[in-house]
C-alpha cells in the first residue's frame, strides 16, 4: 500500500525524523438473516410520492450482500477529540428525493456544513433533533425548487436524527466526529479510514440497528486491516 509522507523534520546533521501515514480498511459483514424490511405504505398512499414509484419501496435498515456484506456501519477511531477540520472540509449533501432521505445514513465532522435540498417537487420540512448539549435541534421548511439548507454540529454525536413531519416516514441519521477519521462501509461492506498516523487505537464500528463493535490496532508505517462481523441472534 502506498505509504504518504505527512511529517518531516530536518535537522542539523540532515533528515532527523519520517513519520508515515497510512490507511485501516476492512471489511464487516453480517452472519445471519435480518429481519425482513418494512414497507413504506404510507408513502404509496400520498397522491404525490406514490407517483415516483411503481411498487412500493421498503425500508433498508439493514443492507447487506449476497456474501454477507453490511454497509451502512459507522466506523470511526478513539482518541482524536478536538482534532477536527471540518471548518475547511468539503460540504456533505443530503438529499429529499422521491420522498425519502438519500443516503439514510451519513456522517460530517464537527462544524463542517452538511447541505440539505429538497429535489421533490413538493414541500418538505427538515426536523433535526440532536440529543447533546450544544448541537442546536432545527425545524425548517424547505419548497420545491428552495434553496438548499445548511447545518453544522459543533459537538460530536452519533446519529442524530433528520425527520421530515410533513412526510413521517422519512428519516436520516448523521454521526459527527471531532476529527477526520471515520468511514462508512459500502455496499461491499468495506471501509477505508484514511491518512492515519503511527499509534495505538481504539477502533469502532456502529451500525445503528445492531450496536458497537470494537478492536484494538497499532499503526505503524504501512496499512492495517482490521474486520468486523456482526451476528444475528
Amino acid at each position: 500500500m502506498k505509504r504518504i509522507i505527512n511529517w518531516l523534520t530536518v535537522g542539523l546533521f540532515g533528515i532527523g525524523q519520517i513519520t508515515f501515514a497510512t490507511d485501516i480498511i476492512g471489511t464487516i459483514t453480517l452472519q445471519g438473516t435480518p429481519p425482513p424490511e418494512v414497507p413504506y405504505t404510507p408513502l404509496m398512499a400520498n397522491s404525490y410520492c406514490a407517483t415516483m414509484y411503481t411498487k412500493t419501496p421498503r425500508t433498508h435498515f439493514y443492507v447487506v450482500g449476497p456474501k454477507g456484506e453490511l454497509a451502512d456501519v459507522v466506523v470511526s477511531l478513539k482518541g482524536f477529540a478536538g482534532k477536527s477540520t471540518g471548518a475547511s472540509a468539503p460540504s456533505v449533501l443530503l438529499d429529499q428525493k422521491g420522498c425519502l432521505y438519500t443516503p439514510t445514513i451519513l456522517a460530517v465532522q464537527t462544524n463542517q456544513k452538511l447541505t440539505v435540498r429538497n429535489s421533490d417537487n413538493c414541500v418538505h420540512n427538515v426536523h433535526v433533533t440532536p440529543t447533546v448539549s450544544g448541537n442546536p435541534e432545527h425545524n425548517d421548511v424547505q419548497m420545491p425548487g428552495g434553496a438548499d439548507l445548511t447545518y453544522t454540529f459543533p459537538k460530536a454525536e452519533k446519529f442524530i436524527t433528520f425527520r421530515c413531519d410533513i412526510h413521517p416516514w422519512m428519516f436520516a441519521w448523521v454521526s459527527v466526529f471531532d476529527s477526520p477519521y471515520y468511514a462508512i462501509s459500502d455496499k461491499e461492506g468495506k471501509f477505508v479510514i484514511k491518512n492515519v498516523p503511527p499509534g495505538k487505537y481504539t477502533v469502532e464500528a456502529d451500525h445503528r440497528k445492531l450496536g458497537v463493535r470494537t478492536a484494538e490496532v497499532e499503526v505503524k508505517d504501512r496499512g492495517v486491516t482490521q474486520d468486523f462481523t456482526y451476528e444475528i441472534k
